[in-house]
């Protein structure tokens, strides 16, 4: 017998009979092959709709939809997702969902809020921006072991001044093809909106990278090419060099994925959400639409 999946396109929202759900979470990303589902890795998308399924005891699986696919070993704090459920699944089980999740949920993935989402809230297409956090330190001894699971060592000491000079020449609308795995007939155009490295009190270097969508390995990417300019090895203009270049350069080495957090997923009002979910359909140029809301 086959298993039956709910899915729906998203553009005209949930199917007749149906009620679209967010879901605000947050993973501690080092034990997932990643989001998305796949059968034979643990996966924070396949631990959510296989808990879903058996605390709504449904002989279905509910697929989930995310603001951002997050690799292996990445972490989320303000990851978004929507699923579409029966309403009278929504019914029953809404005013217990939350706490019934935690009880079946693993402790390094947590759902802080479920509510039905407003008409036209798609998590992925209506998102207009993503922010991620990378974490580093250069102190010679190396990580906190407390923080050993979510911030990189780099063994060379960094100049967060020249760091934020090179930044700034990669803000803008931009073909990031030089800093991103490429997938076929998925677009590399994205606006890159915030870019900034902060050095707090205890050492720990936090670049803030804000864009409305990331195309595959683009903030690891972007944290390579800049730690080569903190730690001397490159000159300030250089990564700018390699976004006008257009093509993968060697040298643009990709970060490892455990400093790398999700902090955030903004949306716009809720009388917006509709036109925005359409529009992000659009596939982008430069200079044109907002492309797809993926990362």
């Amino acid at each position: 017998m086959h298993e039956v999946h709910e899915v729906n396109d998203g553009v005209h929202g949930p199917a007749a009979g149906h009620v679209r759900v967010r879901l605000d979470l947050g993973y501690d990303g080092r034990d997932f092959s990643g989001w998305a589902r796949q059968t034979s890795r643990r996966t924070v998308q396949g631990e959510i709709e296989d808990a879903l399924r058996t605390v709504t005891r449904s002989s279905r699986r509910y697929e989930l939809t995310v603001a951002g696919r997050t690799d292996a070993g990445v972490h989320a704090r303000g990851q978004v997702a929507h699923v579409d459920l029966p309403e009278d699944v929504w019914a029953e089980h809404r005013e217990k969902l939350l706490r019934r999740l935690a009880g079946r949920l693993g402790h390094d993935v947590r759902v802080w809020r479920v509510a039905e989402a407003p008409a036209g809230f798609d998590a992925r297409f209506s998102a207009v921006w993503r922010r991620y956090a990378y974490r580093v330190v250069d102190q010679p001894g190396g990580v906190d072991p407390l923080l050993r699971g979510h911030v990189l060592w780099h063994d060379w000491p960094l100049d967060v001044a020249a760091m934020n000079a090179a930044s700034a020449g990669l803000l803008g609308e931009h073909d990031f093809a030089a800093y991103c795995k490429k997938r076929d007939g998925a677009t590399t155009i994205r606006t890159l909106q915030r870019l900034e490295w902060e050095r707090d009190a205890h050492g720990v270097i936090t670049a803030t990278v804000r864009a409305d969508a990331f195309c595959h390995n683009m903030v690891r990417s972007l944290v390579g090419a800049l730690l080569f300019v903190g730690d001397g090895h490159r000159p300030v203009d250089w990564p700018a060099k390699v976004l006008a270049a257009g093509v993968r350069d060697s040298a643009v080495h990709v970060v490892r994925p455990h400093g790398l957090t999700l902090e955030e997923v903004g949306y716009p009002a809720d009388d917006l959400l509709a036109a925005r979910n359409r529009e992000a359909r659009n596939k982008r140029t430069l200079g044109g639409g907002p492309g797809p809301g993926c990362c």
